[in-house]
């Protein structure tokens, strides 16, 4: 069964166009990483899946239902967590989670408490008090202590340290255990390659790439670092071997994946010790998309 069903979803601000016949769809039980720049699209997407924004054309529906006219309905089975958690200040953070669990139609009070201890809040100080970090924790707390079926977490860890980090990403996997769906924009990678199925990537509004880590991998080199007891000749010969380093006995190089076999046989004749490989990080493929715009960008600061 779908939980997310978008079509040919636009958005228009006046003439701008922030979204471009976007298509994603999730699963039940998936975890999606929904990654990109700021401007790229990613808010909107979330704001018009929440029924916070009226899309201009195409199609949107959580559960089977449309994002727009269902959104009362659709609100009591996810959870949403922003990036930047604001609370009522004169409420205290145990107030404010139970406040966002009656709406949604209440909280498992054991996770709770479990949850509280977890994320190491004070549920009586209020939110007036609180750090970016602790306000933040009082969003998921909320969010991980109600039964709903899909999770939506818009920069999730934003302000936590990284003991914080870890629960969180515990709290994920014990939702993917359980077979809820989640949907997750990070700009931390390292969160999305621990816990996501699949990625997505928006770019200038448009959906560029979409699929498994392992499926996206083909679009960068591994790295591929070999000792051996005789120095290495000539091995910029191989097929799409690229940023050659040499150390001592130890050579460095990039290489597509298809081609590792091959340089593994031509790497033998110099007597092999050990062997190295490093599969693409997330952040390269993000780069791979967004690398002209990072150098724009920073060669537009410098400008006086």
């Amino acid at each position: 069964m779908k939980i997310v069903e978008i079509n040919n979803l636009t958005k228009y601000y006046g003439k701008f166009r922030a979204l471009n016949e976007v298509d994603l769809n999730i699963k039940r039980g998936e975890c999606i990483g929904f990654l990109g720049p700021n401007g790229a699209g990613k808010t909107t997407t979330i704001r018009i899946l929440l029924g916070l924004l009226r899309k201009s054309s195409g199609e949107a529906k959580l559960f089977g239902k449309d994002v727009w006219s269902d959104s009362v309905d659709i609100h009591k089975k996810l959870a949403y967590v922003p990036g930047d958690v604001h609370l009522w200040p004169n409420l205290t953070g145990g107030e404010v989670i139970d406040l966002f669990g009656k709406l949604r139609g209440g909280l498992n009070q054991g996770k709770r408490k479990d949850l509280l201890e977890l994320f190491d809040l004070d549920p009586t100080k209020k939110c007036s008090t609180y750090s970016k970090g602790n306000r933040q924790k009082v969003g998921l707390i909320s969010a991980f202590s109600s039964d709903v079926d899909f999770y939506i977490l818009d920069e999730p860890t934003s302000g936590l340290d990284p003991l914080m980090t870890a629960v969180f990403q515990d709290c994920v996997k014990n939702l993917k255990k359980q077979g809820k769906t989640v949907l997750m924009s990070s700009h931390i990678l390292a969160d999305v390659e621990k816990l996501c199925d699949k990625v997505t990537i928006i770019r200038q509004g448009e959906i560029v790439e979409s699929g498994t880590l392992d499926q996206l991998r083909h679009m960068t080199k591994m790295t591929i670092s070999v000792e051996t007891n005789n120095p290495v000749k000539e091995i910029d010969k191989i097929e799409s071997v690229s940023n050659i380093s040499t150390s001592g006995n130890t050579t460095t190089f990039q290489i597509d994946k298809n081609m590792v076999g091959e340089a593994i046989e031509y790497l033998v004749r110099f007597n092999i010790k050990s062997v190295v490989s490093t599969p693409p990080t997330l952040e390269e493929l993000f780069m791979k998309h967004y690398g002209e715009d990072v150098k724009s960008n920073n060669n537009a600061r410098r400008e006086p």
